[in-house]
């Protein structure tokens, strides 16, 4: 076993209120639960021996293989020797994930398709990020870890006993050709009563109804373009981070994964990011999953409606999946961080960062919404909605951190200013549409007046291109939304040699870094790889522009860039290695988008 795999050498499994991440070699070297944003049981990836794992391994010459089945979140990791030919089945039942559930089952499947082959198994849980002690009691197949308010319960199906090491269990088996053994794992907070016992027929159901469910969902979209597998993986993906009891998807399922190996750009990505969630809303809609989109809706229009803040905003950048705003930052000293990377960090000291961009991009996501539905807003959502843009006519015009979160102090952001144009717009489309009291004409001319001033002062002459921030003349890949959100057209002369002058400074074989950091310092140590997310707006802006052949071209080239199962996490590094939190939402749904973008633009021209 690999001391530490590379982050892209894994797959993803999830129930849609947490996720575990198994490696190509059939570990599983991350879960928390009972939520995405719960303290961990197994985190090997960031500490390869206090983090803790769950592994099954088979002894073979080649390396494994893992793919997902067919439009599903059911995991094959194939072993192949020439003795046999193995596989752990991986998955997490979906069983009414609108309701939180307290426990949340992992189900490992062992099988040989050909020949014999002999499995081994260790599982050594780590609680509370490792910080909890364990006590172990093993009875036969069944195998319980008890400490720090968790619990973990392993219950085997078919030929399989445990052995005690320490605190820790080992197992083998060998199976022929059509044998069959399972492990169910059981875990979340600690609970007196045990889980119901599980036979073969309760593996191979559970099996059936979580593939079906999977088949069922890809079956209610409606994409049907040039890019049907990727798509629909990217789509899998996004459901996956979706906690589905309020509808919040999370950044990534991951937290504290580098930006670059030994450096310290390694944030919690496990929380709700209005901007995120906001822009996902249209890849959902253009897909046809609606109430995923309406159920995000709902939950951005409690956290308008509750005003519940820790930076005094009526909107903070990020929350927890249930709307909670505390998300204090605190150092795990204990934990080495992937390959050496530290400090890892959970939580995350950003969230009470002033980012005006937010307010756009949660606009856009309602106005999206009720376009889509024709459906005219609820009294109290508008009420709230309209409000804060009241109070943002006299908000607007101040310095922020921006939209990437960085650590160098308040700057005048052209990209906040874009999305604080786009609140206003989006604002006064709702509001003569669907007929709602608002004061329009307020609305109307702080839309105008940002827009005269983006063209002023967000304006380099020298450049010839919108900069990153006012009176600068750093790039900044945010602004490829520009013509996206209706600023500016993809055709006007200023946004073309934009354009031209983010493909000479920031794009480097069809991938976009998101800005320089030694042209602007970001307050934060260190480097970063180009941004998944960049590139694929990248391909969109291409696109919108009339410039299909280049747009195609990168896309198809990004496309190389995911991993073996489709997957990709928040950057691409120097040597095409995959970098920051796995996967992330963002860079899927703008795979999404930049699709969708590109399907339009090839079909109108034929």
């Amino acid at each position: 076993m690999r001391r530490y795999a590379p982050i892209e050498d894994h797959g993803l499994v999830g129930d849609l209120q947490t996720a575990a991440l198994v490696s190509s070699e059939g570990t599983v070297d991350w879960f928390c639960a009972p939520r995405f944003d719960s303290p961990s049981l197994f985190a090997a990836l960031l500490d390869h021996e206090k983090g803790g794992h769950f592994a099954v391994r088979a002894e073979t010459r080649r390396p494994p293989v893992q793919l997902y089945l067919q439009d599903t979140a059911v995991l094959v990791t194939r072993f192949l020797a020439d003795s046999g030919v193995g596989e752990v089945i991986d998955f997490m039942p979906v069983e009414r994930p609108e309701r939180p559930a307290e426990r949340h089952r992992l189900v490992r499947i062992l099988r040989v398709t050909r020949g014999r082959m002999r499995f081994s198994l260790e599982c050594r849980p780590r609680l509370d990020y490792g910080r909890g002690a364990h006590q172990v009691d093993v009875r036969g197949e069944t195998v319980r870890f008890d400490g720090a308010g968790a619990q973990v319960v392993l219950q085997g199906v078919g030929p399989l006993r445990w052995d005690r090491e320490g605190d820790d269990v080992r197992g083998e088996l060998t199976l022929s050709q059509g044998e069959f053994a399972a492990i169910v794992l059981t875990a979340g907070k600690a609970q007196d009563e045990p889980p119901a016992p599980v036979t073969q027929a309760d593996v191979t159901a559970l099996f059936e109804s979580t593939r079906d469910f999977w088949h069922a969902w890809v079956r209610r979209g409606r994409y049907r373009g040039r890019w049907q597998d990727m798509v629909n993986r990217a789509a899998i993906t996004l459901k996956l981070l979706t906690y589905a009891p309020t509808g919040a998807p999370v950044a990534a399922a991951t937290m504290g994964l580098p930006e670059q190996i030994g450096g310290g750009r390694n944030w919690d990505y496990r929380y709700t990011w209005v901007r995120d969630g906001s822009l996902s809303v249209g890849a959902l809609l253009g897909l046809g999953h609606v109430e995923e989109a309406q159920a995000f809706r709902r939950w951005l229009g409690d956290r308008l409606r509750s005003s519940r803040t820790v930076s005094g905003e009526p909107l903070q950048i990020m929350y927890r999946v249930d709307g909670d705003p505390e998300l204090t930052e605190e150092v795990l000293d204990h934990f080495e961080g992937y390959r050496g990377s530290a400090p890892v960090r959970v939580g995350n000291g950003a969230a009470d960062q002033l980012q005006l961009d937010i307010y756009g991009e949660a606009a856009l996501a309602l106005a999206q919404v009720a376009e889509e539905a024709e459906e005219i807003p609820p009294y109290e959502g508008w009420q709230a909605l309209s409000g804060v843009l009241d109070w943002l006519v006299k908000a607007w015009d101040r310095p922020d951190e921006g939209i990437w979160e960085t650590r160098g102090g308040q700057r005048d952001f052209t990209y906040s200013r874009l999305m604080c144009w786009a609140a206003f717009d989006r604002g006064a489309r709702m509001a003569r549409r669907f007929a709602r009291p608002a004061d329009v004409a307020r609305w109307d001319t702080a839309r105008d007046d940002i827009l005269r001033q983006v063209m002023e002062r967000g304006w380099n002459t020298g450049r010839r291109a919108f900069v990153q921030q006012y009176e600068e003349t750093t790039l900044d890949a945010s602004l490829l939304l520009m013509p996206s959100v209706g600023f500016i057209s993809p055709t006007d002369p200023r946004w073309l040699s934009t354009l031209d002058a983010m493909e000479d400074e920031l794009v480097s074989d069809s991938l976009v870094h998101r800005y320089d950091p030694a042209a602007s310092p970001d307050g934060l140590r260190g480097s970063e790889g180009t941004f998944s997310l960049c590139s694929f707006l990248y391909v969109e802006a291409l696109a919108r522009s009339g410039r299909l052949g280049q747009a195609r071209y990168a896309f198809d080239k990004m496309l190389t860039y995911a991993n073996h199962a489709g997957l990709f996490a928040e950057e691409i590094g120097p040597t095409g290695e995959q970098l920051g939190n796995f996967p992330q939402a963002f860079t899927h749904l703008a795979l999404i988008t930049a699709a969708l973008s590109l399907d339009h633009q090839m079909d109108a021209v034929g």
